[in-house]
């Protein structure tokens, strides 16, 4: 294992998904995770939000799911990526966000972005084509709820007051405007695990959007930039396939229905499209080396969505990030609960 400080913060992400009609298996699954996640050194675990699952993922309110992992949990940070942001109530959400923050002892961070889902717009009565303006507008009050600002009303400040949130936003973007856009107004990025609608492979399409964040950050602190990708270790190529393989490719031809990826994508190229790592702990080191984006992120986010492998077959691929791929890469974990990271100059790019 390297000394010194680490390269990146190590972390994981879950959809929350399950293959049954058992959601209670499925969030207690996802909560081992956590566990897991927890005893072997992640830094930070993060969870998606979708109110319609569309192949995506089942949970609705990850802040009621964070505020149990926190309870269970004891250094690991915890994260949305993302909440999505136009259908809550900016107010409503701080004081949820403090609420958690509070209790796990300041280990919250918050990733938004505006979703996609014209269904979910519809069921709370809104137009989806406003989401970016509605984003924009919940994000300023957002961070003034957190800040403990007056908000929407002379007198009015949320309860529990929380730590200081300057650097623990996250905003998602998917084009070098937004990626400019979210360090404009100083959020960390989050990069999606792939680039949808491109034919080029995903580091090389997402590459220049982590550059124009970096080229356009104008805040004393550093740069965050938190890279999300698909990471499955196994015995062996055949062993991950037989876990991921048939789930990545159902994904990916659900997907071609929207123009995400083209008609009759085969398995290879499904696995491709999801800018895929899996294998031996040996041949995704090897391949993340060459991973372009890598080299300017703060956060590796490691996930298996599209894929959902079995339960002791996602807590083995846990363990095996967190003992072989990522020290090969630089990740060391952190030991002490409330450990502050601090990145490397290089490490973020600048």
């Amino acid at each position: 294992m390297t000394t010194g400080t680490p390269r990146f913060r190590l972390g994981f992400l879950t959809h929350v998904q399950g293959r049954d009609d058992d959601p209670a298996r499925t969030y207690h699954n996802a909560q081992e995770l956590f566990v897991a996640a927890d005893e072997l050194g992640f830094d930070i675990g993060w969870v998606a939000q979708h109110h319609v699952p569309l192949g995506g993922g089942g949970l609705s309110s990850p802040w009621t799911f964070l505020a149990h992992a926190a309870a269970r949990t004891t250094r690991i940070r915890l994260g949305t990526a993302v909440t999505v942001l136009p259908l809550e109530d900016p107010v409503r959400l701080a004081e949820d966000v403090a609420t958690v923050d509070t209790l796990s002892g300041g280990r919250v961070e918050i990733g938004v972005g505006s979703g996609s889902s014209e269904l979910e717009y519809a069921a709370f009565g809104l137009d989806a084509t406003r989401r970016r303006e509605l984003t924009s507008a919940h994000l300023d009050v957002l961070r003034e709820a957190l800040a403990g600002e007056e908000v929407r009303t002379p007198g009015f400040r949320i309860q529990p007051a929380t730590g200081d949130f300057t650097g623990r936003i996250w905003q998602g973007a998917f084009s070098g405007r937004g990626a400019a856009y979210a360090a404009g107004g100083g959020s960390n990025l989050l990069l999606n695990r792939a680039a949808y609608g491109f034919d080029a492979p995903t580091d090389e399409v997402q590459r220049p959007w982590a550059d124009a964040y970096l080229a356009a950050w104008e805040q004393p602190r550093r740069p965050r930039i938190g890279l999300s990708r698909f990471v499955f270790p196994a015995k062996d190529r055949r062993t991950a396939l037989r876990q991921i393989g048939g789930d990545v490719h159902r994904a990916a031809l659900r997907m071609a229905q929207s123009g995400a990826f083209p008609e009759g994508v085969d398995a290879d190229e499904a696995l491709r499209r999801f800018h895929s790592f899996y294998g031996s702990p040996e041949e995704i080191v090897e391949a993340l080396r060459q991973e372009k984006v890598l080299p300017v992120a703060t956060d590796l986010i490691t996930q298996f969505n599209p894929a959902i492998p079995d339960h002791d077959a996602a807590i083995r691929a846990l363990e095996l990030i967190a003992t072989e791929v990522a020290p090969a890469l630089g990740w060391k974990p952190t030991l002490k609960p409330g450990s502050a990271f601090v990145p490397e100059s290089d490490s973020a790019g600048v």
